[in-house]
């Protein structure tokens, strides 16, 4: 019986650790983004970036924090109009639309979380080919405006 007990833990063990480092392995790539520098002027960020169509979907979505100088760079391969809405993010966020030359073309300022399926859509008209989430607020603090060119590189 002792020994059946003893194999039986030795089992159990070793799937409660196979299980715990399948899990913690998950959550470190869940949010393993190519990472990259992005300023204004003297302001800089690291940004997450969204490259892919389902890291674009997924965008800040459950987060329940984002660092004081983080961020996510959505980046598309065409210049055209892209909307966005806060559906499910859990912290406020700055939006910022940037076109093929990096420069700002709208700002949506201090957009609110939300948790319904009933939330508002950030339409703009101006074309984008990079749209920048911040902590809610940042666009603000740092004094950004239309015009205002960001530097970055992305390979």
């Amino acid at each position: 019986m002792y020994i059946y007990n003893k194999k039986l833990f030795i089992f159990l063990s070793f799937l409660f650790i196979l299980i715990s480092l399948t899990y913690l392995l998950f959550s470190i790539n869940k949010n393993n983004h190519e990472q990259i520098g992005l300023c204004f002027g003297i302001n800089c960020f690291d940004v997450e970036l969204a490259l892919s169509p389902e890291d674009r979907e997924q965008g800040l979505m459950f987060r329940d924090c984002l660092g004081k100088d983080k961020g996510m760079l959505f980046v598309f391969m065409t210049e055209k109009e892209y909307s966005f809405w806060m559906k499910n993010t859990l912290i406020p966020l700055d939006i910022i639309w940037l076109n093929k030359n990096k420069e700002i073309v709208f700002i949506s300022e201090n957009n609110q979380p939300c948790k319904n399926n009933d939330c508002p859509i950030i339409k703009t008209n101006k074309k984008a080919k990079y749209i920048l989430e911040l902590n809610g607020g940042m666009i603000n603090k740092i004094d950004l405006k239309i015009g205002d060119k960001a530097n970055f590189n992305i390979e």
